[in-house]
């Protein structure tokens, strides 16, 4: 029979553990029944957080799962996946250093950070690459797919992505399922596109790379 940690005595609740003894004094399970917050019916936060650690066979592995793939599991639902999410990534970019993270100072730079993230990919997709006043990479984030070969580019979505993440430099990158990494016509008139509208907004606008495979090119401006 399940018994809610409201039922617990005072000093084995997690909550209560945690402000009287700290965060090391709790068990991973502890921890992530504080994040669910409460369990569903029949089963505690601590039951839940249980089974999620011991479905995904450790912390690592459930820090590695997609929101969406929480969102769906019976007793989490989108606003607890979004909160075990977030807790992850802020624990992961507590653990970054500034100063190692990537520098996008050259086309080179872009695509070192871009080809990765297309692998596999049979379809147009375009990523965001948001970066600081020193062009240190601070998040990517892929906002537009299109069919196998043509991805719109939305202007408004992607500057609101680099808002949104406190940027004040980013790079664009998509990937061409053909093969072929030169930019075309539309590839090129959406670079100038995105240069214009960053200046509008007091954005810098580093580059757009095509990727195709391990190959790639910059999409260069119109005259």
């Amino acid at each position: 029979m399940s018994v809610p940690i409201a039922s617990l005595p005072v000093a084995q609740r997690p909550r209560e553990r945690l402000l009287t003894l700290g965060p090391h004094a709790l068990s991973d399970g502890e921890l992530l029944a504080l994040l669910l917050g409460q369990g569903t019916r029949g089963r505690s936060a601590l039951e839940v957080a249980a089974q999620l650690i011991g479905d995904y066979g450790g912390l690592a592995e459930l820090s590695a799962a997609r929101p969406e793939e929480l969102a769906a599991r019976a007793g989490i639902g989108p606003a607890r996946a979004a909160t075990v999410v977030a807790a992850f990534h802020l624990g992961t970019r507590s653990r970054t250093p500034t100063d190692s993270l990537p520098q996008l100072t050259t086309p080179e730079d872009i695509a070192a950070v871009a080809i990765p993230l297309f692998a596999g990919a049979r379809v147009e997709r375009l990523l965001v690459l948001v970066c600081d006043t020193q062009n240190r990479l601070r998040h990517r984030a892929f906002v537009a797919e299109g069919a196998i070969d043509h991805v719109a580019v939305p202007v408004r979505e992607i500057l609101n992505t680099v808002l949104r993440h406190d940027g004040r430099a980013f790079a664009v990158a998509h990937n061409h399922p053909s093969g072929d990494p030169a930019p075309s016509p539309d590839d090129r008139r959406a670079s100038t596109l995105l240069h214009q509208a960053a200046r509008t907004v007091g954005l810098r606008y580093l580059d757009h790379i095509v990727v195709a495979g391990e190959s790639w090119s910059t999409a260069p401006l119109f005259p």
